[in-house]
């Protein structure tokens, strides 16, 4: 069928959006979870559009789905067909006056589940009628194309449409649980100055695909692999629930561990670089009153914890 006809002014807006995360995330069900939907209603949806350009947009691959020709020259025109619709939302959004509404806000896992909450019960028993979506989520969302109305990043912006605050730099440190240390094979205490032969009889915690712990490891002196993490996973949740089951060693925050009065913190002598904590909004944004307040609550209340 020829794609000469293919009005997109006559086509579902979400049958393009639904189009632009796969091409995006490279799957279905990735996709389907970024957007919220259901993989089945979403492999509908790339149906319906394939149904309506005339053409297969995708084929399956090993890893998940390719382009085909034919949805290769869709890409670059739906792309711009979002943004100008987030361009337009945005333009919307800064003229809302009110604070009634959502306010979506994007977080890492570990400041979702045990920063937040406490923050977002207290707005809400100032403001009920501002309502909250969290993402939490390690991957930095794109506040340019509306994923999230206010991000705490744990990097600092670099596009000149975003607004930036840095709220506070969050010291690291190494911790062991009590538990651990009771049946570790050798109790005796980290300190900065022992070689990774003697790190190496410890269990220790890490990333499964993320480098940044070799990486700091390595610029610290220590010379490892992936395999001096006994233990390793990607999801910051687990590999702190982890550490606090006396898994083994691993980092975390400061603030955070003294709250847990069995984390027992080694290798005190070395430096770890703080985590800073910046909170960003987009700047056509920060004109909305409700994000705004939003946005004013959290950079004060996030400020708190340093204090604690």
């Amino acid at each position: 069928m020829s794609t000469a006809h293919f009005d997109p002014s006559h086509t579902d807006w979400n049958l393009i959006r639904g189009f632009v995360a796969v091409v995006e995330h490279g799957s279905l069900t990735r996709a389907a979870e970024q957007l919220g939907l259901s993989q089945p209603t979403l492999s509908r949806q790339i149906a319906e559009l394939e149904l309506a350009v005339g053409a297969a947009l995708f084929e399956r691959v090993a890893r998940g789905l390719k382009l085909t020709s034919a949805g290769d020259s869709l890409v670059d025109p739906a792309r711009h067909m979002m943004t100008a619709a987030r361009v337009l939302g945005m333009a919307a959004a800064s003229q809302d006056h009110g604070l009634t509404g959502t306010v979506r806000l994007t977080a890492s896992e570990i400041v979702s589940a045990f920063v937040l909450p406490s923050i977002l019960a207290e707005l809400a028993q100032r403001h009920p009628e501002i309502q909250i979506e969290l993402v939490a989520s390690n991957q930095i969302s794109n506040l340019l194309e509306r994923e999230a109305d206010i991000a705490i990043r744990m990097i600092r912006p670099t596009q000149s449409a975003l607004i930036a605050r840095h709220i506070a730099d969050w010291p690291m440190g190494f911790y062991v649980h009590t538990s651990y240390l009771a049946h570790a094979a050798s109790p005796v205490p980290l300190t900065a100055t022992d070689d990774v032969q003697k790190l190496a009889r410890y269990r220790w915690i890490g990333y499964d695909q993320s480098d940044q712990l070799i990486a700091g490891f390595r610029a610290a002196g220590m010379p490892i692999e992936r395999s001096f993490f006994a233990f390793r996973s990607d999801n910051h949740l687990v590999n702190w629930q982890a550490l606090l089951a006396g898994v083994g060693i691993g980092i975390g925050m400061q603030w955070l561990a003294a709250k847990h009065p069995d984390l027992i913190s080694v290798m005190t002598e070395q430096p770890l670089p703080k985590l800073p904590v910046w909170l960003t909004t987009h700047r056509e944004l920060k004109s909305s009153k409700r994000i705004r307040t939003v946005f004013d609550f959290l950079a004060a209340s996030l400020a708190d914890i340093v204090i604690e």
